[in-house]
């Protein structure tokens, strides 16, 4: 080869290596992940890491975008539009019903894995759990159907109790909704009064509290909600503050300082949403990935936190325990 033509050759090359890395940088996937609440470090570690069981690793062969809705869900809707306008490869939707909603209203085509703590057929989300038949998949990690196995355990821990307060979400009313119904239907069994309260940022709630210190309640029952999770420790030191036993459904309240919870693992739910994240990124079709049905639940007792409310955790709850916080 003549020297002329070699240097043609090398500047060429030297022009192609840069394009090609532009077009492999191109093709990286996007992933919308789209939440109702704020970060949080245990939550998305576990995605990441169900994404990468299936060999996707963020900012190496995948790119994340992420929306928060801070709690304010009326912006979930014009979140799942920006993502639908980006062209995102998948659309993540945690945090509760809502951002799923929102994400199906917001695209047909785009996949979609959500996690949601209600039926998602009797949402519209799929039209059978085995075969969702369109463009949604996902967890479903059952809170509803737990209220009354929840308030049972809280009762076995305060077997004193009469009165029950119950905090809910005012901002999630559909899921306040439902849990207002299913835990008063669950009190008249078990012969309890419940109060509800409601509260959709940090103000609020110490002005539940506030209510709560003058109304001396023998309990508290605090909704499954993403942002009382969120919230977990300042739910903690207010119970402790005002001496109330609290019932909670992430055992991350409990290890903030709660008594007890009882619920499903919800980093194992959003580990398995990113499998099927992966999964989708890889070509299988939510269609025919069935809805995944969570089938463990876990009786975490923070056992500090009831010795220091004077109670005195009986044979039965405490045999039941996944984990006891010592």
């Amino acid at each position: 080869m003549k020297r002329r033509e070699f240097i043609m050759l090398l500047g060429g090359a030297t022009v192609a290596w840069p394009l090609a890395a532009r077009a492999q940088q191109a093709a990286m996937p996007v992933v919308g992940f789209l939440n109702s609440t704020t970060p949080d470090a245990d939550r998305l570690r576990a995605f990441r890491q169900g994404l990468k069981d299936i060999g996707y690793v963020e900012g190496e062969n995948v790119a994340i975008e992420y929306r928060w809705a801070a709690n304010q869900n009326d912006r979930l809707p014009g979140l799942a539009a920006e993502l639908v306008r980006r062209r995102v490869a998948v659309i993540v939707a945690t945090g509760g019903t809502l951002p799923a909603l929102a994400a199906k209203a917001a695209t047909t085509t785009i996949p979609i894995v959500f996690g949601v703590g209600d039926d998602p057929v009797k949402l519209g989300l799929v039209s059978s759990l085995a075969r969702p038949g369109g463009n949604a998949t996902g967890i479903n990690f059952f809170l509803g159907e737990l209220t009354a196995k929840r308030l049972e355990i809280l009762r076995e821990l305060v077997p004193a109790a009469a009165r029950v307060a119950l905090l809910v979400n005012a901002a999630n009313a559909t899921r306040a909704a439902s849990t207002v119904r299913d835990a008063e239907e669950a009190a008249h069994a078990m012969a309890l009064q419940i109060n509800v309260f409601r509260a959709s940022n940090s103000d609020e709630i110490h002005a539940a509290f506030d209510t709560l210190q003058r109304q001396r309640p023998d309990a508290l029952f605090v909704g499954s909600d993403p942002f009382f999770t969120i919230r977990r420790v300042q739910l903690a030191t207010l119970a402790a503050r005002h001496g109330l036993p609290a019932s909670f459904g992430s055992r991350e309240n409990v290890e903030a300082g709660g008594l007890m919870s009882y619920g499903t693992n919800i980093d194992e739910a959003f580990r398995q949403n990113g499998d099927y994240t992966g999964r989708i990124l890889n070509g299988e079709k939510p269609s025919d990935l069935p809805v995944v049905q969570s089938t463990k639940f876990e009786l975490v007792i923070n056992l500090p936190t009831a010795k220091t409310l004077g109670i005195t955790v009986s044979a039965s709850p405490f045999a039941r325990a996944d984990e006891v916080i010592e």
